[in-house]
């Protein structure tokens, strides 16, 4: 496993890939648990999967990816 224990909190660090898709969205360092709350609310967003799959955020990296 590639070292992206940097990327998550501690509980998370030795997960397996698969594992963390599902984990909480919150399991990301620096997304605290008011955050992981806001997501869910505004959209719809409850694990990291989620998040990597959300359209909107799917949106945002194409047009970033393109304006390069």
């Amino acid at each position: 496993m590639a070292d992206i224990t940097k990327f998550f909190d501690k509980a998370f660090e030795q997960q397996e890939f698969s594992a963390l898709a599902d984990a909480p969205v919150d399991a990301i360092a620096g997304v605290s648990e008011a955050d992981a709350v806001a997501l869910k609310s505004a959209l719809g967003i409850k694990t990291i999967r989620d998040l990597a799959t959300n359209k909107y955020v799917l949106i945002a990296q194409a047009v970033v990816s393109l304006s390069k």
